[in-house]
């Protein structure tokens, strides 16, 4: 142990052994609900601090870079004496957490599935569940199920009388000038989208 804590504490593995002891710290707190996991992204739904190929939050890369880093350093603490290979460490521990963070983002990227951001034309050819007492040219709103499960409450619209809350309803046309969906009625048993019972 006390071979492990003189390497550690030696240039250069000691330039990184106290960052890594901060990186610990902050995965703590995450792990206890403390911190977010994109606290350098601008917060929970930032992407600017993302790679921008894989989707890998910054604190991730950074968090790795510093871990290949350390564990290269750490070797050359350990097995050189000399400042110059000790200084030559220091710039292949660089070195090496350049090219592992980049090779975690190329699995990053062939491994995750590609966010798929939900538009509003995915809504269109959809039945929704009509929300409110009435819908007319004016006024109304439904309740529409996406891919995912999720539901989102949408404005509605239509020419036609008889919807009701709680009668379902086609979605087939967006107004974009109006920020609303255009429906019409429509029997919800004959839903494409709905799973089989």
């Amino acid at each position: 142990m006390g071979d492990f804590l003189h390497a550690a504490l030696a240039f250069p593995a000691a330039l990184f052994s106290f960052a890594l002891v901060i990186v610990a710290g902050y995965w703590l707190l995450v792990l206890i609900g403390g911190a977010g996991v994109h606290i350098l992204d601008g917060g929970e739904d930032g992407h600017a601090g993302t790679d921008a190929q894989a989707g890998l939050p910054v604190t991730v890369t950074l968090s790795l870079g510093l871990l290949i880093a350390w564990l290269v350093s750490l070797a050359g603490a350990a097995l050189t004496t000399d400042l110059p290979l000790r200084a030559g460490s220091l710039a292949a521990a660089v070195a090496a957490a350049w090219a592992g963070t980049r090779l975690a983002a190329r699995i990053a990227r062939r491994m995750l599935p590609p966010e798929q951001v939900a538009s509003r034309d995915d809504f269109i050819g959809r039945i929704c569940v009509i929300r409110t007492g009435r819908v007319d040219s004016g006024f109304g709103q439904a309740e529409v199920r996406a891919d995912d499960g999720a539901t989102a409450t949408v404005q509605v619209r239509s020419e036609e009388t008889g919807l009701t809350a709680g009668s379902s309803a086609l979605i087939f046309d967006y107004d974009a000038d109006g920020e609303f969906f255009r429906v019409a009625p429509f029997d919800g048993a004959l839903d494409p989208h709905e799973p089989l019972v």
